[in-house]
């Protein structure tokens, strides 16, 4: 039995798993993939998939299509790459759509168009092959390492940018690629790196009611195959210092009451249980109304990580009532000063009541979120975790996991000019952490450091990757040294501090925030420094 009939009989067991599945007929309609370039599990994961499958296949005109990186086994990933719905290989396609979430997902972009035989870099594809085109947070933030690769960029958030490129989209396939290029340079969000119009400035959708986000298709294969999601809100007022959605989704929006109890009467059809999504749920001006209304409803509630100081006890009840086995709450660092020079200012005591709120409820567990290699951030942070958890365990006596994660400064936020903390001391602090909670039945879990540094490249990178990415036979990290050795690239030339004066790849891109704003809110951080910790300001930050 061959491993493409192996494929292809995968992908109808697949198929027939999911429910809310769109198949058109493709004569006379523009066939558009849709690509997650990572595992089905992780992208059907994602409510950005289901958003742009809607939002595609809602023209009359086009038929949409899904494509992942990997379905299942990897001696799938030999093979070319095929959609889900018909099994049509990559190239039979005339716009393929990225959506792009992790800068480290951009080395399956690159093996999905070599499976699929399409050529790389973009200078060698004329109108005889699909048009290129990314968008997702990670390409809006710093499209730059893509250039050699895409087309076009899309830089903000699809409800505000579909409705003029599906406009131009059946001419632009039609024509010569140079053609296409400027009709796609002349839409708001769309940056063509071939034809330099930049800086770019970020479209976003005003009104959220517009076009309620929510779970397309149901499957059991995913991080949440036993809900439905659902958008309640869409950027964030705090202002953390070190958050990209909190500086490229602004403004802060939220989906209206009555619009989300509707999006949930769909949703009932096929789970008993909601997802709320949302920078941070318990923000939602109408929370307590709306997990009141929904469990009246008789439908269970789950939410992401969630504010302590917005977080009502009307809302850890409907939580402890739904069977949510976890309680997830972001310290993200451990001392208060160090919360204060992120810009996430949560008080201890407010901490400890909340893990004795998860305790009171009954739930099993308790997680946190830290981040590791602040700017700013000295050993005493990690002793200031250890104390910390020694306080909440004193209040939980149930199961608690930390995820401590190396911290990746991300352009167009105020941390945008800082070094990244070095990978040998990241990696002895969380050891550390280690070491000192494990006796106290603290589960720490964290990402790789040495892939934490590879993402901080390409998230601060400019279009000189595009080579490196191009030219890596398979992803490793010693392929991906080998690379950039290859292209007279150093990592650190990336990881370094910036000046403020300092020309960067990203501005490319105007998020809405201007460069003077982020300067200043660094600067507030560097005062912090200053009073807490002077002797350590020029070593991380000159």
């Amino acid at each position: 039995m061959s491993i493409a009939y192996c494929h292809i009989s995968h992908i109808k067991r697949l198929l027939q798993q999911e429910e809310g599945v769109i198949h058109k007929d493709w004569g006379g309609r523009l066939p558009v993939a849709l690509v997650y370039p990572n595992t089905y599990y992780t992208g059907m994961s994602s409510l950005a998939v289901h958003v742009l499958y809607r939002l595609f296949n809602q023209q009359r005109d086009i038929v949409c299509e899904r494509i992942f990186h990997r379905l299942g086994t990897r001696a799938q990933e030999s093979e070319p790459p095929l959609s889900l719905e018909s099994q049509r290989p990559l190239r039979q396609f005339s716009l393929v759509a990225f959506t792009v979430s992790y800068e480290l997902d951009y080395f399956y972009i690159v093996e999905i168009l070599r499976r699929a035989g399409i050529p790389l870099p973009a200078a060698q594809r004329d109108e005889t092959w699909p048009l290129l085109i990314a968008g997702g947070p990670a390409v809006s933030a710093n499209p730059e390492p893509l250039t050699d690769i895409m087309d076009a960029f899309a830089i903000g958030e699809a409800e505000a940018l579909l409705p003029s490129l599906l406009e131009v989209l059946p001419e632009a396939c039609r024509s010569d690629r140079l053609q296409a290029l400027h009709l796609l340079a002349g839409l708001p969000g769309i940056y063509v790196p071939r034809l330099g119009n930049a800086p770019v400035r970020r479209v976003w959708q005003r009104d959220l009611n517009d076009y309620p986000a929510a779970t397309q298709i149901y499957t059991a294969y995913t991080e949440f195959g036993d809900r439905g999601l659902i958008e309640i809100g869409r950027g964030c007022w705090r202002g953390c210092r070190f958050c990209l959605a909190g500086f490229i989704y602004r403004p802060a929006r939220h989906v209206d009451l009555e619009v989300v109890l509707e999006a949930a009467h769909r949703v009932q059809r096929y789970r008993d249980k909601i997802g709320l999504v949302s920078a941070a749920a318990s923000d939602h001006p109408q929370i307590d109304q709306l997990v009141t209304e929904l469990r009246r409803m008789g439908l269970k509630i789950a939410v992401s990580s969630l504010r302590i100081d917005s977080l009502s006890e009307t809302l850890i009840r409907a939580l402890a009532e739904s069977d949510i086995q976890t309680l997830t709450i972001a310290p993200e660092a451990g001392s208060q000063r160090l919360r204060q020079l992120i810009n996430k200012p949560q008080d201890d005591a407010r901490l400890l009541e909340v893990a004795s709120l998860a305790a009171r409820y009954h739930f099993p567990q308790l997680k946190m979120y830290f981040m590791i290699g602040h700017p700013g951030e000295t050993d005493a942070d990690m002793e200031a975790i250890v104390d910390l958890l020694l306080a909440v365990r004193a209040r939980f006596p149930r199961h608690i996991v930390i995820n401590a994660t190396p911290y990746v400064p991300k352009p167009h936020t105020p941390f945008q000019w800082v070094a990244m903390t070095p990978v040998d001391l990241l990696a002895r602090r969380i050891a550390y952490l280690e070491k000192r909670l494990q006796p106290l039945g603290v589960t720490v879990r964290s990402d790789s450091p040495a892939w934490a540094e590879v993402e901080g490249v390409l998230a601060r990178g400019d279009r000189r990757l595009g080579a490196a990415l191009i030219s890596m036979e398979r992803v490793s990290l010693r392929e991906w040294k080998h690379a950039l050795k290859r292209t007279g690239l150093s990592a650190q030339e990336y990881l370094r501090a910036r000046s403020y004066d300092e020309a960067l790849p990203w501005s490319v891109v105007y998020s809405g925030v201007t460069r003077a704003f982020l300067a200043r809110e660094m600067q507030r951080a560097r005062e912090i420094m200053v009073q807490t910790m002077p002797n350590e300001m020029g070593e991380r930050l000159s």
